[in-house]
């Protein structure tokens, strides 16, 4: 069979980029598996067994398909990288006191930039992932499209990407479900791949702990922020609190105290060290401001906006909007209230199934507020 090109796999050790690779293999691509190492769960400090696609396990898993297939399989030692892209971008999020999204970063500046050096240095045209997602080209732009499984979509977290580099990407999974992707593994004879349990953790934070995670990242941290105020949305002191990187926007167990009513984090305030505690219809917002923006479906948006879906977080299913681009920043103005808008949140925006772009979400509103006005507020 002739082949169509030679790619660069990422491989897991799951069952999604695991068939992906089978796929490929038998579409008559020359493939080649990668297994990137982006931690060592131990040098965190945390005490459970390293789980997912930094474990030992995880990587002879890889290995397995790709010797039962007879295509080479390599490990990419990339700590250092992810590191620098991933770990210090997280921690800094919250001494900023913003939310990051760890996965958005790791796929635009890992799973994708690394991954295509290494394809260049292999003779690789194409890099591929188990993504559950489309790309197509047209127009003359790559564009990322839901995945069929509305569940198992996984487009949100794949704004940053850029136009060069999807240019070279496959995605062989988005035109299927995971039931029938489960089904090709069985026929396949890759059972154990089926009966693998999977994980939804941070990949460096499998204890799901990230406060445990920041004080032994920044040891010197927790005693720096503690002692902070509780606030009511009027700005009256109503407690205190473990320190305002410990805190998320929406968050509502793990208070700490009992405000004598259902409880929610509304704002965090790193300038004063304050925590904004209110009910859950205040956490509604009518706008945002995000930025750092990535286009996908159009190079630029029009001048007058268009109408869009916007997504402020991955399990979101999404409000519609119109967006207008004010230099280079976005503006959102819902139709309906949206809830729990958080800082360092991942804002994208879709035209029907089509990724139109993203970017990071930097200020909710409501209308006729002060931050209504990009002059009014100023972000670091």
């Amino acid at each position: 069979m002739e082949k169509k090109g030679r790619v660069l796999v990422a491989m897991s050790g799951g069952i999604d980029s695991s068939v992906a690779a089978v796929l490929l293999h038998e579409q008559g691509y020359e493939v080649i598996g990668m297994t990137m190492k982006t931690w060592d769960y131990a040098s965190s400090g945390g005490d459970k067994k390293e789980t997912g696609c930094c474990s030992l396990d995880s990587i002879n898993d890889a290995r397995h398909i790709a010797v039962s297939l007879g295509f080479p399989h390599y490990i990419l030692d990339i700590r250092e990288e992810f590191g620098d892209s991933v770990i210090d971008y997280f921690t800094n999020e919250y001494i900023e006191g913003r939310t990051p999204n760890p996965c958005v970063m790791c796929n635009t500046h890992i799973k994708w930039d690394a991954l295509l050096r290494r394809a260049d240095q292999l003779g690789c045209e194409f890099i591929a992932t188990g993504h559950y997602a489309q790309i197509r080209e047209e127009n003359g732009r790559h564009i990322i499209s839901k995945g069929v499984d509305v569940l198992k979509d996984q487009s949100y977290v794949l704004w940053g990407v850029s136009q060069e580099s999807l240019a070279r990407t496959i995605l062989p999974l988005g035109h299927l479900t995971k039931a029938r992707i489960r089904e090709m593994a069985t026929e396949r004879g890759f059972v154990d791949l089926v009966n693998k349990s999977e994980s939804y953790e941070i990949c460096f934070v499998p204890d799901n702990d990230y406060r445990g995670f920041l004080k032994r990242r920044v040891p010197e941290l927790e005693e720096q922020v503690k002692g902070g105020n509780f606030i009511d949305t009027e700005g009256k002191i109503i407690g205190k609190h473990e320190g305002y990187p410990f805190y998320t926007v929406g968050q509502r167990k793990g208070l700490g105290k009992a405000f004598g009513y259902p409880a929610f984090v509304i704002e965090i305030r790193k300038e004063t060290n304050e925590v904004v505690i209110g009910k859950v219809e205040d956490l509604n917002r009518t706008g945002m401001w995000v930025g750092q923006l990535n286009l996908q479906k159009y190079a630029s948006i029009p001048a007058e906006g268009i109408e869009t879906i916007t997504k402020v977080r991955y399990k979101d299913a999404g409000t519609a909007g119109h967006i207008e681009q004010q230099g280079d920043r976005i503006k959102v103005d819902f139709a309906f209230d949206v809830s729990g808008i958080a800082p360092g949140q991942a804002a994208v925006f879709y035209e029907g199934d089509d990724v139109v772009g993203g970017g990071w979400i930097l200020k909710s509103y409501q209308k006729g507020s002060i931050f209504e006005n990009i002059q009014s507020f100023q972000t670091t």
